[in-house]
């Protein structure tokens, strides 16, 4: 599950921007997809079917709206990343957004799915403004969760033990909330364009049944903790999974996707 860094701005913090491919198939199989309302929505809004999906990681997303009916580029700084999802049928080029080539291509959509904060929300925005013909949408979104409090507890304490001053790793765990200072940036980096509407947000309710297994091959896929050792990885997971016995194995997670949408002006 994803983490916000704290301190300087994310876009900022390359080295766990990109520390996601470590393990790329686990990253895959471990990750959850994105609303299919979600992805609906933004087809419907858009005048055509080429999408562009900023941070793709390892197509995710992308093979979301594939399924959809659209085109489908990539643009994702992490090789490793990116030859996983070339392997799923994802087309992607690698590069950070802000100094991607378009090379004179234009879309009618530019979406990034739990990346955007990786981006200069300023910058990014600009950009996508550049690819993105009149009507086209700028859609960026987060899946935001819920844990049973004993399963935080146990995530909390663990990684503070492995990395003492360490920010808490249960930041994303509190609904959407946590979430509203990267949308209000990504907004407001939206307006700085000048080349948008006013933004809109989004937000869709969900829910996941895990077992035991399935959380445990998550927790090492968040930002936090794909730079661990093994041997502190390996005690985070082992707090995290007695936790998990302790409340019967499998449990609800509560989902919330939030989404901040904008047109593209004439």
């Amino acid at each position: 599950m994803p983490t916000i860094p704290s301190g300087t701005d994310p876009h900022q913090q390359r080295q766990m921007a990109e520390s996601f491919g470590v393990d790329a198939e686990r990253y895959d199989r471990a990750r959850p997809s994105y609303p299919a309302a979600l992805v609906e929505r933004i087809v419907a809004a858009v005048p055509g079917r080429d999408v562009l999906s900023v941070g793709c990681g390892t197509g995710i997303d992308a093979r979301q709206f594939q399924a959809a009916g659209c085109e489908v580029l990539g643009v994702e700084p992490d090789a490793r990343m990116a030859r996983f999802a070339r392997d799923t049928g994802v087309e992607v080029e690698v590069a950070t957004f802000e100094a991607w080539d378009a090379a004179g291509r234009t879309f009618d959509a530019v979406v990034a799915a739990q990346a955007w904060h990786w981006v200069d929300p300023v910058a990014g925005a600009v950009k996508a403004a550049q690819v993105l013909r009149p009507g086209g949408r700028l859609a960026v979104f987060w899946n935001s969760f819920q844990a049973p409090d004993e399963v935080a507890e146990a995530l909390g304490a663990a990684y503070r033990r492995v990395l003492p001053g360490a920010p808490d790793p249960r930041s994303p765990a509190g609904g959407p909330e946590p979430y509203a200072l990267l949308c209000e940036k990504a907004a407001d980096g939206m307006r700085q364009a000048g080349a948008f509407g006013e933004p809109e947000q989004w937000r869709f309710a969900w829910e996941r049944v895990y077992t035991r297994d399935e959380w445990l091959d998550q927790v090492p896929t968040s930002g936090l903790f794909t730079r661990l050792g093994p041997e502190q990885l390996d005690e985070v997971l082992t707090s995290v999974g007695a936790a998990l016995d302790a409340i019967g194995g499998a449990f609800p997670v509560k989902y919330t996707t939030v989404a901040v949408v904008t047109r593209r002006t004439p």
